[in-house]
């Protein structure tokens, strides 16, 4: 009931805006993976543990949302810093040359319910792919602690490391490349 006055409460102001509003990304519960073939023996689990992400918010017509993020190339993390040393240098991201991956967000689709298709540029290598991300928001309403709009959102997509010149080992590599996306963000005065 709680959570009903306080959306009921809620829509009225936001609906008012004639933007959508910035959120700011909650660093502490957010998070980027990729996952990989090697081998064909595992699907190995990696991440970037440096980001950042200006998101454009609107929950009256998320079709009116939009982001932008900056990921830290020197930041990957496969648990092993042999294989962290090794994705640094030129065979994989040249973090020297490349020191950061960005995405754009062109597009946001309605798929239906807790459904979107975001579209969107990803820049990796120094060349610029179009990408699909298939988002689900997890929830939308108050934080329970600071008593503010929040919201909660996974994305997956899939790419292949080819279309950026990232050819190191294709095949025993694999060369599609999953993408997982985890973000908390809190509303106009939210986030941390």
């Amino acid at each position: 009931m709680k959570r009903l006055v306080f959306l009921c409460a809620l829509l009225p102001a936001l609906s008012a805006r004639a933007e959508p509003s910035e959120w700011r990304l909650d660093h502490a519960h957010s998070q980027v993976f990729f996952t990989v073939s090697h081998l064909g023996f595992t699907e190995m689990i990696g991440q970037f543990r440096k980001f950042d992400a200006k998101l454009l918010f609107d929950p009256t017509d998320w079709t009116r949302s939009s982001v932008e993020a900056t990921i830290d190339a020197a930041s990957v993390d496969m648990n092993h810093e042999g294989l962290n040393e090794h994705l640094r240098n030129e065979d994989f991201f040249h973090v020297e040359r490349f020191p950061t991956l960005s995405f754009r967000s062109t597009k946001v689709e309605n798929l239906g319910g807790d459904r979107l298709r975001l579209h969107g540029e990803l820049t990796l290598l120094g060349q610029t792919q179009p990408v699909s991300l298939d988002v689900r928001i997890n929830k939308f309403g108050e934080h329970p602690m600071r008593k503010i709009p929040w919201v909660g959102f996974r994305a997956e997509g899939k790419i292949k490391r080819s279309d950026f010149g990232m050819k190191y080992a294709l095949g025993p590599v694999g060369d599609e490349i999953g993408i997982i996306i985890n973000l908390e963000a809190g509303g106009p005065q939210g986030g941390s």
